[in-house]
C-alpha cells in the first residue's frame, strides 16, 4: 500500500473547512496482487507509527499546562439546542425545519441581562463565562432560507439547560425561545465554549499515509458511564472504511484514525464520514480526548441532531 501525501492534504482541508464530506478527493493505493488477505484483528492494532505518536502526544499533554486549561473550562460534548418535549415539532415537518435551519423572527428579542452567567457541575465547582444576547443565540438557528417548512420564533425569556460536557453534566444558562404553535420552549445554550489551549505538540503533516494515520471529523459524543467514545472518522470510495483505535493514560485518551482496505478500482471524489464507536478500558472521566494526528482535543462535532426534552 502506498503513501499519498494529497490524499491526507485533503483530508486537512476538509476538515479545516468543516465540510465533513464534500471538496476533497479520497485517492486510491494499490494492493500487491496474490497478497495474502488481511488479518481481520490488524484492524485492532494501530500502525506502530501511529501507535508510537499517540504515545508522543500524551507524553505532550499529560500534566501540561494546556490539560489543566482544557479541564478548567467549559466543552460541551453534546449538541447546544433542546427541542421541544412535545407538539409538532416531534414530527417529521418540525424536524425538517428545524434540521434545514429555516426559522423566522416575528417581534424582538432582548439583551443579556449583565455581561456574564455561570456554568455549574453540580458537585464540582463553577465557572463564570460571558454570555450571549438572544440575537446571538437565534442567529445559530436562523441559517437558512429555503422551500420548505418553517419554525416561527415569537420571544425568548433567559432560564437553564443541562448539557454534557467533557467535565460531566452541567447547568448552563439558556434562552429559551418560544415557538409559534408549541407549548414548550427551544432551549438554546447562551455561552460559547471556552477557547482550546494552545497544543503543546505540533500537528503531522500531510506527507503520512491516511492507511497510518489520518485526521478526525469531531466528536459526536460520550457514553453515559464514560466507557466508550464516538468520532466521525474519513474515508474514501476504494477503502474498506476507517478504523479508531484508543491509547490510555491516567490523564488522557488518544485516538488513531485510519483507512483501511485501500485498492484500486473506480473511485469518485466524495469523502465520506463514518461515526465509529471505540470502547474504552475504563471511563473517560476527566481526561482529554486527543486526535492522534493534529496532537489537539478532538472538537464536538456540534450537529446533527438535538437533545430532546425530557418529559
Amino acid at each position: 500500500m502506498r503513501t499519498d501525501p494529497a490524499r491526507t492534504a485533503r483530508l486537512l482541508l476538509v476538515l479545516v473547512l468543516t465540510a465533513a464530506a464534500a471538496g476533497a478527493a479520497a485517492g486510491c493505493g494499490t494492493r500487491e496482487a496474490g497478497a495474502a488477505p488481511p488479518d481481520p484483528r490488524a484492524a485492532d492494532r494501530p500502525d506502530p507509527v501511529a501507535a508510537e505518536r499517540a504515545r508522543q502526544v500524551a507524553d505532550a499533554w499529560d500534566g501540561s499546562r494546556a490539560a489543566a486549561r482544557w479541564r478548567a473550562g467549559y466543552h460541551p460534548v453534546a449538541p447546544a439546542v433542546r427541542l421541544p418535549g412535545s407538539g409538532p415539532l416531534l414530527d417529521d415537518t418540525g424536524r425538517r425545519a428545524y434540521g434545514t435551519g429555516n426559522v423566522d423572527l416575528r417581534g424582538t428579542l432582548p439583551a443579556a441581562p449583565g455581561p456574564n452567567g455561570r456554568v455549574t457541575w453540580p458537585g464540582r465547582g463553577s465557572l463564570t463565562v460571558p454570555l450571549l444576547d438572544a440575537e446571538d443565540a437565534y442567529r445559530a438557528l436562523d441559517r437558512a432560507d429555503s422551500p420548505g417548512p418553517r419554525l416561527t420564533v415569537t420571544g425568548a425569556r433567559l432560564g437553564e439547560m443541562t448539557l454534557d460536557t467533557s467535565r460531566g453534566p452541567a447547568t448552563v444558562p439558556a434562552w429559551l425561545f418560544t415557538l409559534e404553535g408549541y407549548d414548550r420552549p427551544l432551549a438554546r445554550a447562551a455561552v460559547r465554549p471556552s477557547e482550546e489551549p494552545a497544543s503543546p505538540i505540533e500537528p503531522l503533516g500531510p506527507d503520512v499515509s491516511t492507511s497510518t494515520l489520518a485526521p478526525l471529523g469531531g466528536l459526536t459524543g460520550i457514553a453515559g458511564d464514560g466507557r466508550s467514545v464516538t468520532v466521525v472518522a474519513h474515508h474514501g470510495s476504494c477503502d474498506d472504511g476507517p478504523v479508531v483505535t484508543a491509547h490510555e493514560t491516567d490523564g488522557s485518551v488518544v485516538l488513531s484514525a485510519a483507512v483501511r482496505g485501500v485498492h484500486d478500482g473506480p473511485c469518485t471524489s466524495e469523502l465520506r464520514g463514518r461515526k465509529v464507536t471505540v470502547k474504552l478500558d475504563r471511563p473517560a472521566g476527566d481526561r482529554v480526548v486527543l486526535d492522534a494526528f493534529t496532537g489537539r482535543p478532538v472538537p464536538y462535532t456540534g450537529r446533527p441532531g438535538a437533545a430532546p426534552a425530557p418529559d
